[in-house]
This record gives C-alpha cells, sequence and structure tokens, in this order.
C-alpha cells in the first residue's frame, strides 16, 4: 500500500513539474526546439548498444533487426521532423471571406500542454520515441508509460531520455496496469496510446472524464490480398518477411493471407521456400536462426499455441512449422490453409508467426470477408490488374494500404499513419505528429475601426433586412 501511495505522489509531483512548466516550453523558439531533436539523436547513438542489448534482454532481438525496426525509424523520424519543423510551425494564412472584409485570418499552431504517451511492448524504442519528438516539435511536456513487459528497455529509454531532457519537459513512470491507472486519472491535454482496441477502449473512457483529447493507434486483423495476376514470388518474399519479423508482434503485420483459389496451393510453396530461405533449411536451423525473436512472454506463447491447436481441430490444413520451445517462448513460423472463418485465428488479432490462409474466387469475394470485420489498420493487395486494385481501394476501408508492397508506408513520413475506428482514432508521424500534438487555434484580426459586419447590428431596420437578403443570396 505505501508502494501505491509512494508512485501516486511521484506521479502528482511531476505532473504539477511539468504543467508548471507549460508556459516556459511554449515560449521556446523552433530554433531551440530543432536543437533538442539534434542532442536526442546524438544521444540515441550515444546508447544505441545499450538499446540493443536491453531489447535483446528482453526477447531475443536480433541486433540488426533492433537497427532495422527501432533505430532507423526513429533517426528518419528526428531528421524529417527538424528539417521540416520552421515550416510546420509558422502560422498558416487562410482567405478571408469578403463579407469579412478589412480583416484577415490565420490558424497558429500551438502547443497542447500535458501530454501523457502509452506505449507498448512490441517495438519499444520507436513506439516511445516517435511520439514523443512530435511533441517535443510541437512545445509540450511528456510523461512517458511503457509497457511493464520490456523492464531491460525501459530502463535504456529512462537513462537516455534523462540524458536529453530535464523532468519537467520529459520523464519515463514505469509500472503495470495501476500505475497506467493512476496516470489516467490526471487531468492531460492530451492522451497518445498504442496498443489493442479492448485498452483503447479503457483509455478513451477515462480521457472523456477530464474531456483529454486522445489519439488511439490501435490494432486488428490486417489482410493481404494476392490474386492471379500477381508477381507471386516477389509476393511470397514481402509476406514471409513483414510477417515474421518480430515474430509476427507488429501490428501492421499481415494479419491473415487471402489468395485467390487457382494458385493457392503454388503460392504456399513459395511462402515455404521463402521461410527456409531466410531462417534456415530445417525445423533446428530455423530454431537456431539468429534472424527470428521470440514471444515476448508465456501468457502471449499459450495464446498463439492454443490458436494453431483450435484451428487445427476446426480441420485446418498444417502446411508448416507448429513447432514449439516453451523454455525460451519459441514458436516456429507456421502456415495454415484451409482455415474456417469462424476460428479465434479469424477473429482475434494474431500478433504472432502465424499465417492464416484463405482463398477466393472472385475478388469481390476478398473483398466481402475483409468488409465482414472491424476496418483493419493496414490493407495489402498483390495484383497487376488495376480494376482489382481499384476495386480494393474504393469498397474497402483501412487506415492505410500498400500496393505490391508490405509495411512501407509507415516509413514514408510524408503519409499520415493511423487506423479508423476500431483500428485507430486520429493520425501521427511527420507534419501529422506535429498536428496530433498542437492546438490549430484560429486567429481573425481586424484591420480597421469599421467592419461590414456593424451593417448588421441592432436596431434591425428595413435596410438591414435587405443587406441580409442580398447578402445570402450573392455571398
Amino acid at each position: 500500500m505505501n508502494k501505491q501511495n509512494d508512485s501516486s505522489e511521484k506521479i502528482s509531483r511531476i505532473f504539477e513539474m511539468q504543467k508548471n512548466n507549460l508556459q516556459s516550453l511554449k515560449n521556446i523558439s523552433v530554433k531551440d526546439r530543432i536543437k533538442k531533436l539534434k542532442n536526442l539523436k546524438k544521444e540515441l547513438f550515444n546508447h544505441r548498444e545499450n538499446l540493443q542489448k536491453a531489447i535483446f534482454l528482453d526477447f531475443k532481438k536480433p541486433y540488426v533487426e533492433t537497427d532495422i525496426s527501432e533505430i532507423y525509424p526513429t533517426i528518419s523520424e528526428i531528421n524529417h521532423t527538424k528539417n521540416h519543423l520552421a515550416d510546420w510551425a509558422k502560422d498558416l494564412e487562410v482567405d478571408t471571406p469578403i463579407t469579412l472584409m478589412g480583416s484577415s485570418s490565420f490558424v497558429r499552431y500551438e502547443p497542447k500542454g500535458n501530454c501523457l504517451i502509452i506505449t507498448p511492448w512490441n517495438y519499444p524504442i520507436f513506439l516511445s520515441l516517435s511520439p514523443i519528438i512530435s511533441a517535443i516539435a510541437a512545445g509540450n511536456a511528456v510523461i512517458l508509460k511503457p509497457s511493464e513487459f520490456t523492464p531491460n528497455t525501459n530502463k535504456a529509454l529512462e537513462v537516455l531520455l534523462g540524458d536529453v531532457f530535464k523532468e519537467n519537459e520529459v520523464v519515463v513512470i514505469n509500472g503495470d496496469y495501476i500505475v497506467s491507472t493512476e496516470l489516467l486519472k490526471l487531468k492531460f491535454n492530451h492522451i497518445h496510446f498504442t496498443g489493442s482496441p479492448a485498452v483503447g477502449k479503457i483509455i478513451m473512457t477515462a480521457a472523456a472524464k477530464n474531456l483529454s483529447s486522445c489519439t488511439l493507434e490501435l490494432g486488428g486483423k490486417s489482410p493481404a490480398i494476392i490474386d492471379k495476376s500477381a508477381n507471386l514470388k516477389n509476393a511470397a518474399s514481402k509476406i514471409v518477411w513483414a510477417k515474421y519479423l518480430n515474430e509476427g508482434q507488429t501490428c501492421i503485420a499481415p494479419d491473415y493471407i487471402l489468395v485467390e483459389k487457382s494458385i493457392k496451393q503454388g503460392f504456399i510453396e513459395l511462402l515455404i521456400q521463402e521461410i527456409k530461405k531466410k531462417y534456415g533449411e530445417n525445423s533446428e536451423k530455423i530454431k537456431q536462426s539468429n534472424n527470428l525473436c521470440r514471444i515476448i512472454n508465456k501468457k502471449q506463447f499459450n495464446r498463439l499455441k492454443n490458436l494453431i491447436q483450435e484451428a487445427i481441430y476446426k480441420n485446418a490444413k498444417l502446411e508448416f512449422g507448429n513447432e514449439f520451445s516453451e523454455e525460451d517462448n519459441y514458436i516456429c513460423p507456421t502456415i495454415l490453409s484451409d482455415v474456417s472463418l469462424e476460428t479465434k485465428l479469424l477473429q482475434e488479432e494474431i500478433f504472432g508467426p502465424i499465417m492464416p490462409i484463405v482463398t477466393f474466387n472472385e475478388i469481390e469475394d476478398a473483398i466481402s470477408i475483409i468488409n465482414s470485420k472491424e476496418k483493419a489498420l493496414s490493407l495489402y493487395i498483390f495484383s497487376k490488374t488495376n480494376k482489382n486494385i481499384e476495386k480494393v481501394l474504393m469498397q474497402t476501408s483501412s487506415g492505410g494500404v500498400c500496393i505490391n508492397e508490405i509495411l512501407l508506408h509507415i516509413l514514408n513520413p510524408n503519409l499520415p499513419f493511423g487506423g479508423i475506428n476500431n483500428s485507430g482514432i486520429g493520425k501521427s508521424h511527420g507534419k501529422w505528429g506535429f498536428i496530433d500534438f498542437s492546438n490549430e487555434k484560429s486567429v481573425l484580426k481586424q484591420h480597421f475601426s469599421f467592419s461590414a459586419t456593424k451593417l448588421l447590428y441592432p436596431p434591425y431596420t428595413k435596410w438591414t433586412k435587405k443587406i441580409i437578403e442580398l447578402t445570402m443570396k450573392w455571398f
């Protein structure tokens, strides 16, 4: 109980400290914000080895994969933000209608203020630092609450951020759901959450009590469609990489694969070839591969194992994998075909190295399956048929789409990243991240003492009525 009280007191102290610093942060020039981002980039390189070691300790992630999926995207985000921040932060002049003659209008971007960022365990560096980059660029104070499932990475992040920022600007607060609950009681100006739709609903409910604005980056079942016109070898190579990166623990990984029936078996054979090429020629070599990390914990390991067993029990065909090691939470890359739409595997977000294959006859059938589910965070289509591509774009809804590519939309800082409804609310990265952490304040300035609207002030006369009628008709 005392421990909980100590935690509550620490949270309240830091929150108030940051709140008292908001005006000072708001007044920091764009030039000085850019300096902070440059310093973060420098320290990221200085702490790179510590971060790699920490992630390896948390779930055996290869150092190179940490560079590819964590360090590089973060550096790219910093570079893009610092290179464009001066333009983003300028007052945005907008047109003023003739009925408001004599005045001018603009939008000013001001920081939202106290921001809470809650991040998951699957990409603990990038998913923590990316929103912090946007928040700092916009002039905010941040409390970061990372997942308790990556304690080593959290400690490394705490040291890194402590070398760059003072506590009254950015601080890491560690702990479990009890700590998150304490934080959510506070009146933050903005909350940025990355995680599951189920927890997103809890975050949004808590935010509503204080009318805090929210950005929710959630997940869901992101489909990949392969029609018979696609370059199948290319599609197989990209899908295997995207699915088994981070052992499938990626929110925008292809969750299930929709394959045109006539090419099903040939495509599965290409998938298996790619698994062997990338990770090892047989099950033992795949297990020993230095290119696969592990499932984060025993709870997730058991959940994924049960998903495979249930699908097989309901007559799914095992094409590859289904090998486990409880000792280190290892699950071999697994492919299942003929998977029933009624299985949990095709109802829940998988978030692991399991690839269910579902066949379709016509593109409309694939679209129907997609539209029977919640809106996806990402959607992928491999096809050379423009008619099919356009049908998918027009007849489905998702946060983002890649055509003949996979995952890479998240790496383009000129594209907004986020979901829709069940897969998320709000957009992040690049300019959209800056706007996400900014209040777009509208400003109208009158340049003369006389305003045309004075003609409409009481008392209302026949002349007033005539002016209103003319205005409605012509302006």
